[in-house]
């Protein structure tokens, strides 16, 4: 677990900055940064079409669990006349079971300072880190590791895609938002023979984590995950077990939906939306019908929950077909995920 600390400010000089008036740069100082960061994210909401709802809590959780992150010396902290305006977080050294490290970086900028060099320099500064954090891994690394920095941007974030094209990074994935905007007409589809669904027992959460990814485990930009993510997993507000839909077959688990409401986030948009996430099935149970049934069984259940509609993410090239089950069950794409590579010299 981060322990978040307070640490004393320490100005940074960026080369590239912009001038603005009352522009500095600091490293993160702990949770007195956190309320206004969460500020800096909710101010993007309108401009990046971007539906969230994140509370205090939700970041607070966030950075008590963070992984190949320090957050320290990985999150620069934007100030505009005393005011937190902006910050971006690093993330180094993921490696995927391909072989490559995977160096990404984010960032917020309020809305009032775009479009005048403030992100530019922000993604300057975060390769300058990341470069460095990649020469003092060489020597745990394999001769000849592809290194690649990694970004992320929606369809609505026009000036994001712009900024990191011009920067030398490539689209190499794409994601889906996917939304059901009716629970009706569902159909009834039985279990496989011989699997059964029952309620999540605390006891079982371990087993049902590491089900979860093994059946990721041949997905595009799979990670080995780490203990800590078990743990923020454990503490994060989608994690609802009484909701799930776990088929077992015996003792061994053949797929699961976790499923998921965010009422912070019904409640802001004024809908009444369930999350049908973490759909996965083990390979020995694929291709019986399973995720087609357990998804209409959990629409079923956020229906009876007195939610409208259901939602979901996929990779818009999943290897098992996932895109085109969804759409055969009343999913229609409503927002499209880029991720963006840039090689690291």
């Amino acid at each position: 677990m981060t322990t978040l600390t307070f640490v004393p400010s320490q100005y940074l000089l960026l080369p590239d900055a912009p001038g603005i008036a009352g522009l500095r740069f600091r490293n993160f100082q702990g949770v007195s940064d956190l309320p206004g960061m969460l500020e800096t994210i909710n101010a993007t909401r309108v401009p990046d079409q971007e539906e969230r709802s994140d509370t205090l809590a939700d970041i607070t959780n966030n950075y008590s669990h963070l992984t190949n992150c320090d957050p320290y010396r990985d999150v620069l902290i934007v100030e505009i006349d005393d005011q937190i305006k902006a910050y971006s977080r690093v993330t180094w050294w993921v490696e995927e079971a391909t072989g490559n490290h995977i160096y990404q970086s984010f960032g917020f900028v309020h809305p009032e300072f775009r479009r005048q060099g403030l992100g530019r320099a922000i993604l300057h500064h975060n390769q300058r880190l990341l470069r460095e954090t990649a020469g003092l891994a060489k020597g745990n690394e394999p001769p000849d590791t592809p290194r690649f920095f990694e970004a992320f941007a929606t369809n609505f974030e026009t000036g994001s895609q712009a900024l990191l094209e011009s920067e030398g990074y490539v689209p190499v994935r794409w994601g889906y938002k996917m939304v059901r905007a009716n629970l009706e007409d569902i159909p009834d589809l039985p279990l496989p023979a011989g699997l059964e669904v029952r309620p999540a027992q605390p006891q079982q959460y371990r087993q049902i984590w590491d089900a979860s990814q093994e059946a990721f485990r041949d997905h595009w930009g799979y990670a080995e995950p780490q203990e800590e993510d078990y743990q923020g997993w454990l503490t994060h507000k989608e994690f609802q077990p009484d909701l799930w839909q776990v088929a077992w077959d015996g003792n061994q688990i053949a797929g699961m939906i976790l499923n998921y409401i965010d009422y912070g986030e019904n409640e802001t948009y004024h809908r009444k939306r369930g999350w049908t996430e973490g759909i996965s099935v083990r390979r020995p149970w694929r291709r019986r019908g399973l995720a087609r049934a357990m998804l209409a069984r959990s629409m079923k259940m956020h229906r009876d929950l007195g939610m409208t509609e259901t939602a979901l993410g996929v990779d818009a090239d999943n290897p098992n077909g996932a895109r085109q089950l969804y759409e055969s069950m009343g999913y229609r794409t409503v927002r499209v995920f880029t991720t963006y590579r840039k090689p690291m010299d």
